[in-house]
């Protein structure tokens, strides 16, 4: 009784995991567009807020590749192919938790929305910054998560289905397509994680 009531606690903490990244980055979403929507999404309480959640939704996906980077049952190429892609997404993890920072230092310290644009714009001029924190490297957390996740569908077909990488795509490309849809991107990456948890060691 006690090693199943055991067991029930880890599923449920590794499910919580697993959809914690995908949960702060939907409310970094929201945050956005009701910090638009009253018309104060500059230096200030929405723009610290949202970034937070952003921050802490980016970094909630640690334990997920890390834990998904050793899946049960996988053995040789597949196992090497899955550790990659494990590792790019964290390095992708990296340099969006980075930005994120960055973001959040630039509202703190901005006086308005020119100030702030000012202060992106030297960033962003500081050779290496733009490829390293904003456009490459970041993008190997997205190409990461989708690598890792379709390799599982292959690997693991009994435990991770075959959506699962179908829904990681539409969220990724929601995102990429426009900020306003990043709650809707997020949630269809909450989605497909949800049974990819079973990808976990024992």
């Amino acid at each position: 009784m006690q090693t199943t009531d055991m067991t029930q606690r880890q599923d449920g903490s590794t499910a919580r995991v697993f959809l914690l990244g995908p949960a702060l980055m939907a409310g970094y979403g929201l945050v956005r567009l009701a910090g638009r929507a009253v018309g104060d999404y500059g230096p200030g309480v929405w723009w610290s807020v949202a970034h937070l959640l952003f921050l802490a939704g980016v970094l909630a996906f640690v334990p997920v590749f890390r834990g998904l980077r050793v899946p049960d049952g996988v053995r040789g190429a597949g196992r090497a192919g899955v550790r990659v892609a494990a590792g790019a997404g964290l390095l992708g993890v990296a340099a969006v938790a980075v930005q994120a920072v960055i973001d959040l230092a630039v509202g703190f310290v901005a006086a308005d929305d020119r100030a702030m644009s000012d202060m992106f714009e030297k960033v962003q001029d500081v050779p290496g910054v733009m490829p390293v924190v904003y456009t490459a490297v970041p993008m190997l957390f997205w190409f990461g998560l989708l690598a890792l996740v379709t390799l599982l569908a292959f690997l693991r077909r009994d435990d991770v289905p075959a959506w699962s990488p179908l829904l990681v795509l539409a969220g990724t490309v929601m995102m990429a397509v426009s900020l306003d849809l990043l709650t809707a991107g997020a949630l269809c990456i909450g989605l497909a994680l949800f049974p990819v948890r079973r990808g976990l060691p024992d």
